[in-house]
């Protein structure tokens, strides 16, 4: 497998999972709690995008194929949750496809909010399952090709531990305009992917369309 294709997969799925723009939520989710604790949550919440993430993209193709999905209509569908994702990312919103208001509010009254609301749906949300299932489904099936595969989710989850273990020092640093100008630059890079699924699987799904 290309090199070069990992790091797109790698930067892409960051933009996706935009651990930065969670940094509010998880500071309000993990208010009052000790230091120890604050460590804990941001250990589970990376355990948990790396566990779901992995999961996703060892059964993804099979799932597809378990339900007589083409690749390509996943990529049309995942480009058009993408896209929605990336117009409230640009307006510097939470979307509703990574957390309703209920689960917000359901966040400051769970112990386990690493794993629940941060871990899931906030992070390895639709977005981020989407993205590795396609690169998955477009990847050789052998064992190292879908390896390599995990690179990607570990080096991400890796950048959710670190932004959570540093979430005080990054709001102080970069305040909350900071932060949303971050999720806008993600949300740009987001709509442009989401724009290259739709058209790669439209072009798939009818040959000479985008000719």
């Amino acid at each position: 497998m290309d090199p070069l294709v990992l790091v797109k997969s790698a930067f892409a799925l960051f933009a996706i999972v935009d651990p930065v723009g969670v940094i509010p939520i998880f500071l309000l989710a993990t208010r009052g709690y000790t230091e120890a604790q604050s460590r804990t949550a941001a250990r589970v919440a990376a355990l948990t995008v790396l566990g779901v993430l992995t999961l996703f993209t060892l059964i993804g193709e099979a799932l597809l194929t378990f339900f007589g999905i083409r690749l390509a209509a996943f990529s049309v569908a995942g480009g058009l949750l993408l896209l929605l994702l990336a117009l409230s990312m640009v307006q510097a919103h939470v979307s509703p496809q990574r957390q309703t208001e209920d689960e917000a509010a359901e966040a400051e009254e769970r112990d386990a909010v690493g794993v629940v609301p941060l871990g899931v749906p906030l992070l390895a949300g639709p977005g981020a399952i989407t993205h590795v299932i396609v690169m998955s489904g477009k990847a050789e099936s052998d064992l190292l090709h879908q390896g390599l595969l995990l690179l990607p989710v570990a080096f991400v989850a890796l950048t959710v531990w670190l932004a959570f273990r540093a979430a005080p020092l990054i709001a102080r640093r970069l305040g909350k305009t900071g932060i949303h100008v971050v999720t806008r630059l993600m949300g740009l890079i987001i709509a442009a992917i989401s724009i290259e699924m739709i058209a790669g699987g439209l072009g798939q799904l009818f040959p000479g369309l985008l000719a």
